[in-house]
């Protein structure tokens, strides 16, 4: 059995040519080396009020950095003192704790509002200097994202680096078997918190995918007893229709610039990768080979594209220009490598490998072609690139952990395990950054 999206896929190319939540710790497993995330510590937030806050705002903004791969968050046990503002700093603590940054912060209530007030300051231990200083607040409901704007500055202060706190996910689940299936397409925060549902369907969802601008998906759906191809609008709900050939409709890609999709059709007979604009709804094909061709993904220049063929016998990612001439095979290690999604920098390619009967996160170096394994699970599928290039989603079911959604850093060197897992959940696609 294929367990990642391209089985999926193939799967399905084949038959038709012949959500409950759980809540877990944040998990980290530093796999390559010394651990070189920076030292940071987050300090518990003074309370300057006595109405109860529905969110732990500095518990967020620690998993957050966690999150991030390259900050390594001080637990609050291991702290010698909490302070709550820099006047109340003794830096010689942190240094003896081997900190590099402090964050110190205070919560006030606003009642007639009804908002929090977070006043925080960010601190070099080393140079003893204030980074940031700045005061936010945020309605009970929104505090969730005013910590996530809180990792953002700090993030981008410390590293230099976009952060990605205030991104959303996309994903499908599967419930119930049988008659009882459900499938159902999300949205939630970067970290799994606050999903919502915007579309349930007894028959299959797969391979939803963000507008540019962050307003929309694109998914393949099986609600009208065949594949069609839909465009969503996330706040409102507003959808319509794009593709319903005959035969296959699947695997959508949104063009960098937001014009077009490349998409899997079947309708001239084989399964090949198709442009289709947005304005015309008139597809342009792009592969022509009797073989099974999907799973597209863009170039960040939109001027290739990479996608799965088994051509050569078995699925294998490829590579091949827009304006056409013959695709050039990129992976050979092993029988499997599927689903492939280009880095920001558009230097690499990522998908899933199989080795050992397991399903793997790979990549593959664009100049060199240097091939890496890059996560250590049984069986990982579906990855995702965040928009700042510094990691890489995927959904585990290794371990007992179905539904588990984790993050690798694009050198390998640190995984960590989402602390919201969403039971049948497969195909996550990231959102562009937050403006």
């Amino acid at each position: 059995m294929i367990h990642c999206r391209a089985g999926q896929v193939l799967t399905l190319i084949f038959l038709m040519l012949a959500s409950s939540v759980v809540q877990a710790d944040m998990v980290v497993r530093v796999t390559e080396g010394a651990d070189r995330r920076m030292p940071i510590a987050v300090v518990p937030f003074g309370v300057n009020h006595s109405q109860d806050a529905p969110e732990d705002l500095d518990s967020i903004i620690r998993d957050d950095l966690t999150m991030s791969g390259d900050l390594k968050p001080l637990e609050p046990s291991r702290m010698l003192s909490l302070p709550t503002s820099g006047d109340d700093i003794h830096f010689r603590d942190w240094r003896v704790l081997g900190q590099q940054f402090v964050l110190v912060g205070e919560v006030d209530f606003d009642a007639e509002r009804n908002r929090y007030i977070l006043s925080y300051e960010l601190f070099d231990v080393s140079q003893q200097e204030r980074l940031l200083g700045s005061r936010a607040s945020a309605a009970p409901s929104e505090l969730r994202t005013l910590a996530h704007h809180v990792s953002n500055r700090i993030y981008e202060r410390v590293t230099g680096i976009p952060g990605i706190f205030n991104t959303r996910l996309a994903f499908v689940t599967r419930t119930g078997s049988g008659e009882d299936v459900e499938y159902r397409l999300k949205v939630s925060d970067v970290d799994g918190y606050r999903d919502q549902v915007l579309l349930r369907s007894s028959e299959p969802i797969l391979s939803p995918e963000w507008s540019p601008d962050g307003k929309e998906l694109v998914y393949a759906s099986f609600e009208s007893g065949r594949p069609a191809i839909y465009r969503q609008v996330v706040s409102s709900g507003e959808r319509r229709r794009i593709a319903h050939f005959r035969g296959l409709n699947s695997a959508p890609d949104w063009s960098p610039d937001g014009e077009s999709l490349l998409l899997t059709l079947s309708k001239d007979g084989s399964a090949d990768i198709y442009e289709m604009p947005l304005d015309t709804l008139e597809p342009r094909r792009l592969t022509r080979h009797y073989s099974i061709n999907t799973e597209p993904s863009w170039s960040p220049d939109g001027e290739r594209f990479a996608f799965t063929s088994d051509r050569s016998g078995n699925p294998q990612v490829y590579i091949q220009s827009l304006g056409g001439g013959d695709p050039e095979r990129l992976t050979f290690e092993g029988n499997y490598n599927a689903h492939p999604i280009y880095g920001p920098e558009g230097e690499e390619i990522f998908y899933i490998h199989q080795a050992d009967g397991r399903f793997l996160l790979g990549s593959v170096d664009l100049e060199t072609g240097e091939e890496r394994v890059l996560s250590g699970s049984e069986i990982d599928e579906a990855p995702a690139m965040a928009p700042n290039g510094r990691l890489v989603l995927y959904v585990t079911n290794a371990g007992g952990r179905t539904g588990a959604l984790e993050m690798t850093t694009v050198d390998g060197n640190a995984r960590f395990t989402l602390p919201v897992r969403h039971d049948g959940i497969r195909d996550p696609a990231w959102s562009p950054l937050a403006e």
